[in-house]
């Protein structure tokens, strides 16, 4: 399902409601309060109307997620890239991690379901291309494709609900007093770290971190499923 696709044309709209208002507010909501927090009924209070008035201009709330995806993704510029497939598929997946980590509402809405922005696309495609273009056949593109945006969305949610754990938390994290408290005897490693644990765990390595899949990714000739 695209936004093109549900969107329908309905008489008799309030006259002081718009779309384009709809889709601020709602991005307001999803930019401060996160897509959990999202409903027809909290963004009528933020537009202060009534909820039944919003369906005048979207039918459900997926179809309104679905042109919030599309109004983020039609603002996102196109750069030059690399020529060369392996710098190209590189910097294609870092820049799609850092869109998604100043938008991790999105990720809550595509970790969900089967929702997809169509002016998103270009991203897989150049990923795609990328991979083909440094000798893998389309099928096995996919799978690496896969692995990367699997990879993505794991880190950013992984990262986005410790961040509102942490937010919370008055002391150190259930974590860090759990690694804190282990023993030479059972956890070497873990004990000699310990009161590291917190700072490394918490390092911003998505660049190392995504170049060292991609290398491994590029490089690897294991059968896979459809291949």
């Amino acid at each position: 399902m695209t936004a093109e696709e549900s969107r329908t044309k309905t008489v008799g709209r309030p006259p002081h409601l718009s779309l384009d208002a709809i889709i601020t507010a709602a991005e307001h909501i999803l930019r401060t309060e996160g897509a959990g927090k999202l409903s027809m009924r909290r963004l009528a209070n933020e537009l202060d109307s009534a909820p039944m008035a919003l369906y005048y201009h979207v039918r459900n709330k997926d179809e309104l997620l679905l042109l919030l995806m599309e109004a983020q993704a039609r603002r996102i510029p196109r750069p030059e890239l690399p020529e060369d497939p392996r710098e190209r598929l590189i910097a294609v997946s870092i820049m799609l991690y850092e869109l998604l980590a100043d938008r991790l509402w999105i990720v809550q809405v595509v970790a969900g379901g089967d929702l997809i922005a169509p002016s998103a696309l270009w991203f897989v495609e150049e990923m795609i291309g990328a991979t083909v273009d440094y000798g893998h056949p389309p099928e096995h593109a996919v799978y690496i494709y896969r692995t990367i945006w699997f990879a993505i969305v794991g880190d950013l949610t992984i990262r986005a609900n410790g961040k509102q754990r942490r937010g919370r938390a008055t002391g150190p994290s259930y974590e860090d007093q759990v690694v804190a408290g282990l023993t030479s005897g059972t956890h070497p490693r873990l004990a000699a770290l310990a009161d590291r644990w917190a700072e490394l765990n918490g390092r911003d390595t998505h660049r190392q971190g995504l170049t060292a899949i991609i290398d491994g990714l590029l490089r690897s000739e294991e059968t896979v499923e459809g291949r």
